[in-house]
């Protein structure tokens, strides 16, 4: 599809980054006071955010794009990182070069995955590949889908370890999408996937055992097209 007129390109190019938005504290720091009542939910959760992709739909490098005063792919690594998820890996790929100039300041890990035009699984596998063996879980995020709130990530880490449960998978109005937590016993199916997209076959299998958190349904919405971008951005990055 070719880029539209109205989309931004890379971000800096016409001129100077915007200040980046001030950090979501108060969701960390609930994440970090939350009981740890299960011993199987205590330890280390991680991020895997995967921002690889080529944006081969949208025409040009959706994460460079602008929102709310930040670049997409800047917004959601520090949304994660306000959710409480440590340590944050971020998957790069295309452009990945200028994706990691966007991360400047950000108290996270790049992973880059060299077969990025192999799709989103590959990405995946990267980043749970690169993940440290203090990580007890890992929370998989769509850098794309820029409604997803800190708030959001901070409670999947609060019911993880409340549970212990080896899954936790979100709810859009009965459409399961990311964020998804996984426990570590589950590091290896992921690894094992031969499709299925951001662990989907993995979800598939441990339903009866996860956790559900039911979300807005208007907090699906992803970048895709560009008539996503309009829409989102005219809103003020807000549901």
């Amino acid at each position: 599809m070719p880029a539209d007129p109205g989309l931004p390109s890379a971000q800096g190019s016409a001129g100077p980054r915007p200040a980046p938005a001030a950090p979501e504290a108060s969701a960390a720091q609930e994440a970090s006071a939350a009981p740890e009542t299960s011993a199987a939910g205590a330890g280390a959760v991680a991020g895997v955010l995967l921002a690889a992709g080529t944006s081969s739909r949208m025409g040009c490098n959706k994460m460079l794009f602008e929102l709310g005063g930040e670049s997409v792919v800047r917004g959601a690594a520090r949304r994660a990182l306000a959710g409480g998820l440590s340590p944050l890996l971020v998957v790069l790929g295309h452009q990945a070069e200028r994706a990691r100039q966007e991360l400047d300041g950000l108290a996270c890990q790049v992973v880059i995955n060299p077969d990025y035009d192999q799709g989103i699984t590959a990405s995946l596998k990267a980043g749970v590949a690169a993940l440290p063996p203090a990580a007890r879980a890992a929370v998989v995020l769509l850098a794309d889908m820029p409604l997803v709130s800190a708030e959001m990530i901070a409670e999947m880490v609060r019911r993880y370890r409340a549970t212990g449960a080896p899954l936790v998978i979100s709810d859009y109005g009965g459409v399961t999408a990311p964020p998804m937590l996984y426990e570590r016993g589950l590091f290896g199916e992921l690894l094992q996937m031969t499709a299925g997209g951001c662990g989907r076959q993995v979800v598939k299998r441990h339903r009866a055992e996860a956790q559900v958190l039911s979300w807005p349904a208007t907090t699906l919405a992803d970048l895709d097209v560009p008539e996503d971008y309009a829409r989102i951005r005219d809103r003020g990055g807000r549901a």
